[in-house]
């Protein structure tokens, strides 16, 4: 072997290592477009079905979360007044007339059986560093018809909830419930979005604004993996010809 072919041994080795890491990042790209593009038509479905009972608090359980998650429900019960608690929320696209900062409106609904429900009854905007005045919960018998969310998970970056202020960061049935005192072994767990319906006169909170979309970019991030990848074998080759040009 030439004392030039040896010349480029490291960084041969270098830019395959380089090459492998781009490729293997547009691989998990693509395995991130799979499960994303199968997470929205399984949401889009779901969301279509007629709307059944809302599990009970056994069923909830032993069901399957994912399972549950985007299921079309009606439930019947009374919301415990005084229990409001806000969580922060960004609405883009909005159905109704509010978007923007703000936050969801979540109240607990007791049903007959002694159980206790979440219901994101709906969006309220902020004004500044003021929150949008809402009206309170209905009163009397209510009946619900929304889309059964699964809890909320606390992502790496989800900010530390502010009870202080009574601003929540994630809709999750056990933290709101510890947040006003509910007994945890009645909640379950699970939330509801309430549909248009629950929208009251004054148009707050706004009811009816379930997320059915989600970003989809993981097609665009691989071809900029993998095409990063062909440009530094591209690099490499035109940086070999020069050295071996030059031996």
């Amino acid at each position: 072997m030439s004392p030039a072919a040896r010349g480029l041994i490291l960084p041969g080795i270098a830019a395959a290592m380089v090459v492998a890491i781009l490729v293997s990042l547009g691989s998990w790209q693509m395995r991130r477009l799979a499960w994303k593009t199968e997470l929205i038509a399984t949401m889009t479905a779901r969301t279509k079905a007629v709307p059944i009972a809302a599990p009970s608090l056994d069923e909830a359980r032993t069901a399957d979360a994912e399972a549950l998650d985007w299921t079309p429900v009606r439930l019947t019960g009374r919301f415990v007044a005084g229990s409001d608690v806000t969580v922060h929320a960004i609405l883009g696209e909005p159905r109704g007339r509010f978007g923007g900062p703000g936050v969801w409106v979540m109240t607990p609904l007791s049903r007959d059986d002694g159980s206790v429900v979440w219901i994101n009854r709906g969006f309220a905007p902020r004004r500044g560093s003021e929150l949008a005045r809402y009206d309170p919960a209905p009163t009397g018998e209510t009946t619900i018809t929304g889309i059964l969310r699964r809890p909320e998970p606390r992502g790496t970056h989800t900010p530390a909830d502010d009870p202080a202020h009574r601003l929540w960061f994630v809709r999750d049935p056990a933290v709101l419930a510890a947040a006003v005192g509910l007994e945890a072994s009645k909640v379950a767990p699970y939330t509801i979005d309430a549909g248009t319906s629950l929208t009251p006169a004054s148009g707050l909170p706004q009811a009816g604004e379930t997320r059915l979309s989600y970003p989809n970019d993981h097609l665009g991030y691989a071809v900029t993996w993998y095409g990063l990848a062909i440009a530094c074998i591209g690099v490499f080759v035109v940086f070999a010809r020069g050295r071996l040009r030059k031996a």
